[in-house]
């Protein structure tokens, strides 16, 4: 039987925009490789840099909150698989999906843990030091663990956030499944093709402004760390690209002080594969970092903090460049790995190591698409083992149900 997959999107997915548009991309190649039938539907307004859904065989339909047509809309659908894509989605059309289409089931595609970026940038904003009470007291928090308690499962991009939602939230393995980004591996044919140490020039950063840890990083950058590099290396820029820049960001840029804001990048992997040196100071995130992936997959190493390189290294593993939150020694790591070729060289082996070892497509594929089989195949009684969950969701459709329905008899009005 052919399996219906629903995809119900926060935003259209953007790959050229965003490393969660990447990710939403990557995740609908997989299921069309299984050559399931797909349906992306969305709220928000359509984009001019939105992927192209029907022209990769992906059915598309704009929807709203707050409105019963969607009822209408599931039901002729009848999908065997629902996809949330975040927990703000789960919020607003789980609980239809739940009434209306019981037997479906339901995944949660985080993206990252919100929660946990959303109280990090809390605490730097606050300029109190991170804690797990933090956490815990934040109502995005709860939000997002509810959410993921009433699904079926939940799709985690870092292994660091599985293992914090099963140590403080006391979240079972089977409700949760390690689905990081789905790459090709790093072969020597891909290697030929890079740009040597020799051919390559500048720093680099890359990311949407409209992303607060991006926003906040190249802040960072522009006040503190670049000043310290451009002081060894005069002649030196840092090329700074993105979606969406507004014009505080376009007003940093500074031709005299090598700091040139770019814009967006036509292809991110070009811009990537001739820079030198990659620069991602993190103050605050979660989740897999997408500019520092797709430095590794282009040879190029970088310069991260601790929460740049979270999720991405075992015990065992070496970092594609540095990593450090103390700005005095990125500058200083940015300044050696520019300098030292044999360094260089090592780190570039680094990624390769480290986008070969955690993000193989071949073996991830097999996994989700045996995890979603073995559900499907004992789906009442995984969810009778879920008394939480089931019972959020019992209050959910009493409370949200009714909600939603009064706000959609309001704007009738």
């Amino acid at each position: 039987m052919m399996q219906q997959l629903l995809i119900i999107g926060t935003v259209w997915p953007e790959p050229n925009s965003s490393a969660a548009g990447s990710r939403m991309l990557q995740l609908i190649e997989l299921m069309l490789q299984q050559e399931w039938k797909i349906t992306f539907a969305c709220a928000a307004k359509e984009s001019e840099y939105m992927v192209n859904l029907e022209e990769i065989g992906v059915s598309k339909t704009s929807i709203e909150v707050n409105n019963s047509n969607f009822d209408v809309f599931i039901k002729k659908l009848k999908p065997n698989i629902v996809i949330f894509d975040r927990f703000m989605t789960e919020e607003q059309f789980g609980w239809r999906i739940a009434k209306e289409c019981p037997n479906t089931l339901r995944i949660l595609n985080t993206e990252d843990l919100h929660c946990l970026r959303k109280t990090r940038q809390e605490c730097f904003k606050n300029k109190t030091e991170f804690t797990i009470n933090h956490l815990i007291k934040n109502d995005v928090t709860k939000r997002e663990i509810a959410s993921i308690y009433r699904c079926d499962l939940s799709l985690m991009i870092s292994d660091f956030e599985i293992n914090l939602l099963k140590e403080v939230f006391n979240i079972h393995d089977q409700y949760l499944h390690y689905l990081p980004f789905l790459l090709t591996p790093i072969t020597q044919e891909i290697q030929t093709k890079w740009h040597t140490y020799e051919q390559r020039s500048n720093f680099v950063t890359i990311g949407n402004f409209l992303h607060q840890p991006n926003w906040n990083s190249i802040l960072y950058l522009k006040e503190t760390i670049w000043p310290l590099i451009r002081k060894e290396l005069p002649k030196a820029t840092l090329q700074i690209y993105g979606a969406y820049p507004s014009p505080k960001v376009t007003q940093l840029h500074n031709p005299q002080e090598g700091f040139l804001i770019k814009g967006r990048a036509k292809s991110s992997e070009e811009i990537m594969m001739k820079a030198k040196v990659c620069l991602a100071p993190l103050r605050f995130g979660a989740g897999i970092k997408g500019k520092l992936v797709e430095a590794m997959c282009c040879g190029t190493p970088s310069v991260t903090t601790k929460i740049g390189a979270e999720g991405m290294l075992n015990e065992e593993s070496d970092w594609n460049g540095f990593i450090t939150d103390d700005p005095i020694k990125f500058a200083k790591s940015a300044i050696t790995l520019y300098q030292n070729k044999n360094l260089w060289q090592q780190s570039q082996q680094n990624g390769i190591e480290i986008i070969n070892t955690r993000f193989q497509k071949s073996a991830h594929t097999t996994a989700i698409i045996d995890k979603i089989t073995q559900l499907q195949n004992d789906l009442q009684h995984h969810r009778s083992n879920n008394f939480i969950g089931s019972m959020l969701q019992h209050h959910t459709l009493r409370s949200t149900e009714f909600m939603a329905r009064w706000i959609e008899e309001k704007n009738k009005r």
